[in-house]
């Protein structure tokens, strides 16, 4: 037997109008349906409505966790300093994460996630490779200090996440986790109704190897991804990549130019009459204080979050005027990669060795043309550093790629041995002689998933859920009269019996157009209105999605809700 829940007794308060600091279409919806209320910048409380919603997701995930032999746990979310300073993460997650003392003056955090102390779980309670694999899950509160958050429960201070963890002996191991998750996650995301993409990405502060992202393409999204419209290549804009190619030919001596207040690209290029594709740019940056040069086509930026990537953990900021003062060799505005002195040198893949250029000649108001890769300068490493456009050619098959936005949903990472090496997490191996565990960490954002799919779903009129993860199956209408709310207290008890989750609207003195709106703004996808025939025992069955109507007998209807 179902429940029944009756909307006269239900907490919930819907309004007409959208929040005024609501930007994206989830965030106005889930507030006006009365699913979420506002406490705090990034800080939500989940109202009955909303919970019934998280709470079937949830479900939906530990059914597909416990199906690939995961087991759940619940760790702390309080934890302490330590082990994140073991695994230099108190310090990379910078202002990200929340700090604070206890009265003796010992340091915790509130987890952002929890790679750390399941490892030292594991290490506490595994022994021998007999032991292995294993894979261990929870769904749980985790917190992050975003300096800005909004979009309503997309992006909160405070956010429900499954994450799991799996221990193997081998890499092969660790491969066969690894599906088993993409698998599931698969499985999940079809199941709550989801369209989504899986695509290359980056690791980050989580660390390892592999790793894909599952994406929910929405306009609200904060993601950016690139897919291929001729092949199956998708990625990350981070995680895309463009071949190092060799350019053969010819080329003329290098030549200086006389190039008075020409400091930027586009002063250049236009002295010059010249593409600005012709010319190198030359960004001055910072690696934990120390001034590197990176090296671009002219048309083309410099993706910091990419270059940060690939030189974490280290700091990578701008350099700045000052930092100019005294190093005679950098001549701010006309900087070359030829005759730097005691500066590295990376260079995005499109400088590849043999491509002329014309950049600065480390002379002020004075540029060089015929500058030569791999003759006049040597790059000390090739990174993919540039900012992706619509267009650029597919890695796989070099088709021009389309770009996307979208939400993150998803994550998985093949981590390797990073934090089995932090902790010394071994375990006795066939022969006798401890064996280092290797890892996989995993993630889906549960709150965020609500919030996703209502972008994905809703329509001009509210929220529209798949049945999955919907608050109920059947939203049941009175319209109005006393024999009308007696119907519909009548099927929706006959519905719950046979195991349908019914919401039913038996307000009094609520007119049938505001219960009508609410219908379609709460989001269930059958509602059934007992109305203007209600005394024939003809009640009105719609489908919320496609809005298709049909009159049914009471019985009739009753049969085609619990087949």
């Amino acid at each position: 037997m179902a429940q029944v829940q009756r909307m006269s007794r239900l907490m919930v308060k819907t309004l007409r109008d959208d929040p005024a600091d609501a930007e994206t279409l989830s965030h106005k919806l889930l507030v006006r349906a009365g699913y979420v209320r506002r406490n705090a910048a990034g800080i939500w409380t989940w109202l009955p409505l909303g919970k019934k919603v998280l709470d079937n997701i949830s479900r939906v995930v530990r059914e597909e966790m416990d199906a690939i032999g995961a087991q759940e746990v619940l760790l702390p979310a309080l934890l302490p300093k330590e082990p994140y300073e073991a695994s230099a993460r108190w310090e990379e997650y910078g202002d990200l994460l929340f700090r604070l003392k206890d009265r003796k003056g010992a340091e915790y955090l509130l987890g952002p996630t929890h790679e750390e102390i399941f490892t030292l779980v594991v290490k506490d309670q595994v022994a021998s490779y007999k032991d292995l694999p294993v894979m261990l899950y929870q769904i749980q509160t985790k917190y992050r200090d975003e300096a800005r958050p909004r979009s309503g429960v997309l992006r909160g201070r405070e956010f429900q996440m499954k994450d799991s963890y799996s221990f193997d002996i081998t890499d092969e191991g660790l491969a066969e986790s690894y599906g088993l998750h993409r698998e599931a996650y698969q499985k999940i995301f079809a199941r709550i109704g989801l369209d989504y993409r899986i695509v290359s990405a980056v690791s980050g502060a989580m660390g390892g190897s592999a790793s894909e992202e599952f994406l929910a393409p929405a306009a609200a999204g904060e993601d950016t991804f690139v897919d291929c419209p001729a092949c199956d290549y998708a990625a990350n804009t981070e995680a895309v990549t463009f071949k190092l190619t060799p350019v053969s030919g010819e080329h003329g001596a290098v030549e200086e130019l006389d190039t008075p207040d020409t400091p930027t690209i586009e002063t250049l290029a236009e002295h010059l009459g010249v593409p600005a594709s012709a010319t190198l740019k030359n960004l001055l940056v910072k690696v934990d204080g120390e001034i590197v040069a990176v090296g671009v086509p002219g048309d083309r930026e410099v993706d910091l979050g990419k270059l940060g990537e690939h030189l974490a953990p280290a700091v990578v900021e701008l350099v700045t005027a000052e930092d100019f003062e005294g190093r005679e060799d950098l001549v701010r505005g006309y900087v070359g990669p030829q005759g730097l002195e005691k500066v590295r040198y990376i260079a995005d893949p499109r400088i590849a060795p043999g491509t002329a250029w014309i950049t600065g000649a480390n002379k002020i108001n004075t540029h060089a043309k015929n500058v030569v890769a791999g003759r006049d300068f040597e790059v000390d490493d090739y990174l993919d550093v540039v900012v992706v456009q619509e267009g650029d050619p597919c890695p796989a098959c070099g088709t021009g790629l389309k770009m996307d936005r979208a939400i993150e949903i998803g994550h998985i990472f093949q981590l390797g041995r990073k934090y089995a090496d932090t902790f010394g997490l071994d375990v006795l191996g066939q022969q006798g002689k401890p064996v280092r565990v290797t890892m996989g960490s995993y993630g889906i954002g549960v709150s965020r998933a609500v919030a996703a799919l209502a972008e994905q779903s809703a329509d001009d009129q509210g929220l529209c859920w798949p049945k999955e993860i919907a608050p109920a199956d059947v939203h049941v209408v009175a319209a109005g009269k006393a024999l009308q709310t007696e119907l519909a207290l009548d099927v929706s008890e006959k519905l719950g019996a046979a195991g349908v989750r019914v919401l039913v609207d038996d307000r009094a003195g609520v007119s049938p157009g505001v219960k009508f709106t609410d219908a379609e703004l709460i989001g269930v996808p059958t509602i059934l209105v007992a109305g203007r025939r209600s005394a024939e025992g003809v009640v009105e069955l719609k489908d919320r999605r496609t809005g298709e109507r049909e009159e049914l007998t009471v019985e009739e209807a009753i049969a085609r809700l619990t087949a």
